[in-house]
C-alpha cells in the first residue's frame, strides 16, 4: 500500500517535492514509442507533371505575372514568349523550325539575371499564388507515395530552379525541369538542350532512373496532357490526372487509371485546342499591368 503524505514545503520554498517525485516516476515508467520510420523503397518512385496536374493553371504563367510585377521584363518580352510557347505546344517536334524558335526564346527573359534572383521570386510567387492552386487530391497521391517510402519527383517544363522551389514547399524529393545555361550564377538566356517537354521528359526520367537504380516497372507517373504519353508509357503505373480529351481516350484504351479533380464546368473544357494557352501568358501580364496602374 502506497501512503500519501502532504508536503510540508511552505509556499515559495521551491518546487513541491512530492510533485517532483511524481513527475520523475511517471517519466521513468513511460514507454516511449520509437519514431515512425518508413523504410525507403529504393527502386520505386513517382513522377508528377506540374501544370494542371499538381496545380491549377500553368506554373510558368503564375511565375511570369510575378516576374512582370517585379519589373523583371517588359510586356513586349512576355508577349513574344507566349506566342512562341503557344506554337511549340501545338506543333512540337513536328515542325523543327518552330521547335528551334521556341527553344531560343524560352527563358531568354532571364538573361542577365541571377539564379538567386529567380529562386527568391519563385519562392515568393509560390507562397503568394501557387500554394492556393495545388489540387488537394494530387497532393494526397504524392503523400501516399512518400508514406510508402518512395521518392517523389516533379517533371515539368518550368525552370528547374522554380520547379525545385515547388518540390521543396510540398515536401517532395526533388524536381526535373528545364535547364537554362548560366555563367557564374548568371543566366545567359540560352537553354541547355531544349524545353523539358514531351519526349524530353521521358528522357529525363530514364536518365534519373539509371542514375538512381530505379525499376521503372514499379514506378508511377501522373499527368494531365497527351504530350506526356511518352512519360506515362515509361512506367508500370501511369495515371491521367485532370486529362485533356486525347489523354483521356488514350488512358481508357490502355486501361490506365484516371482521376479528375476539376469541377464539371472546368472539365468540359478539356477539348479546347492547346493553342488557347498562347494568349494566357499575355493575359496574365495585362492583368498585372492593369493592377499596377490602379495602384499608382
Amino acid at each position: 500500500m502506497v501512503r500519501l503524505r502532504r508536503s510540508s514545503a511552505a509556499p515559495g520554498d521551491g518546487p513541491d517535492q512530492d510533485a517532483v517525485a511524481a513527475g520523475q516516476a511517471s517519466a521513468a515508467a513511460a514507454e516511449v514509442e520509437a519514431p515512425l520510420q518508413v523504410p525507403l523503397d529504393p527502386q520505386a518512385a513517382a513522377f508528377f507533371d506540374v501544370d494542371n496536374t499538381v496545380m491549377q493553371g500553368a506554373s510558368i504563367f503564375h511565375l511570369a505575372r510575378g516576374l512582370y510585377a517585379r519589373d523583371f521584363f517588359t510586356a513586349r518580352d512576355i508577349g513574344r514568349f507566349a506566342w512562341q510557347q503557344g506554337k511549340f505546344r501545338v506543333l512540337g517536334r513536328e515542325d523543327l523550325d518552330n521547335v528551334h524558335e521556341a527553344r531560343e526564346t524560352a527563358l531568354s527573359f532571364a538573361a542577365g539575371h541571377t539564379v538567386a534572383e529567380l529562386t527568391t521570386i519563385g519562392e515568393e510567387v509560390f507562397d503568394e499564388v501557387m500554394a492556393a492552386k495545388v489540387w488537394p487530391g494530387t497532393r494526397a497521391l504524392a503523400q501516399m507515395h512518400l508514406d510508402a517510402g518512395q521518392r517523389v519527383w516533379l517533371v515539368t517544363a518550368t525552370p528547374v530552379e522554380v520547379a525545385t522551389v515547388i518540390a521543396k514547399r510540398l515536401g517532395l524529393t526533388g524536381a526535373l525541369g528545364t535547364v537554362a545555361e548560366t555563367e557564374d550564377g548568371v543566366y545567359t538566356g540560352r537553354l541547355v538542350g531544349e524545353i523539358l517537354h514531351g519526349e524530353a521528359k521521358a528522357e529525363a526520367v530514364s536518365a534519373l532512373a539509371r542514375r538512381e537504380g530505379l525499376d521503372l516497372g514499379t514506378c508511377s507517373a501522373y499527368s494531365d496532357s497527351a504530350n506526356d504519353i511518352p512519360l506515362l508509357s515509361l512506367v508500370g503505373h501511369p495515371c491521367a490526372i485532370n486529362p485533356d480529351a486525347r489523354l483521356r481516350n488514350h488512358a481508357r484504351e490502355h486501361g490506365w487509371r484516371v482521376r479528375d479533380y476539376r469541377t464539371g464546368r472546368k472539365a468540359v473544357k478539356v477539348g479546347l485546342p492547346t493553342a488557347a494557352a498562347a494568349g494566357a501568358l499575355a493575359g496574365a501580364v495585362a492583368a498585372a499591368a492593369s493592377a499596377r496602374r490602379r495602384g499608382r
